[in-house]
């Protein structure tokens, strides 16, 4: 596994040419204890890739190396810092760096896996699915988040539109 970079709490998964980058606010506390993204058993994220066909089968989160086998690359706001939204400091969002290597591997789409963090880039209210803001040509999309926390927010209909959205690119 690549070592994350130094202060990182979860290694970037980037590269050039990839169809979708999926972002994060932070890691949570288990992904942070495991190293792996989207690893606690209550988080939809790994389910919700397969159920709406980005992936040919569901992955664990010990797997996450393996999706830019399928285009699909990871990333978070806040790379140095892990737990909820609420227990994050006020300036642990790093958008200027997200922007930056968003435009250095150019993926087609950018799905922020929380409204929470589309607004922390956005800087405004934002509602689910395709947005009218670029970065640099790619596209951005947000999701409801997958985490058990955000249940009473969740639909799989928004990540199904998703990856009907990334078939057409």
């Amino acid at each position: 596994m690549p070592r994350p970079t130094e202060g990182h709490i979860l290694p970037d998964v980037l590269r050039p040419g990839l169809r979708l980058v999926f972002c994060g606010t932070a890691a949570g506390k288990r992904s942070a204890a495991e190293r792996a993204y989207y690893a606690h058993p209550g988080n939809m994220f790994w389910r919700a890739l397969f159920e709406v066909g980005l992936t040919p089968r569901q992955l664990a989160p010990t797997e996450f190396l393996l999706l830019p086998d399928y285009g699909i690359g990871l990333t978070d706001l806040a790379k140095r810092h892990a737990g909820n939204d609420n227990e994050l400091p006020q300036d642990a969002f790093e958008v200027p760096a997200l922007i930056a290597k968003i435009e250095r591997h150019a993926p087609r789409m950018l799905a922020f896996t929380s409204k929470h963090a589309a607004r922390a880039l956005l800087d405004r209210a934002v509602n689910y699915g395709l947005q009218d803001n670029t970065i640099a040509g790619t596209q951005l999309f947000v999701l409801p988040s997958p985490s058990g926390q955000a249940r009473g927010h969740w639909s799989l209909a928004p990540w199904q539109a998703l990856s009907d959205s990334v078939r057409r690119l």
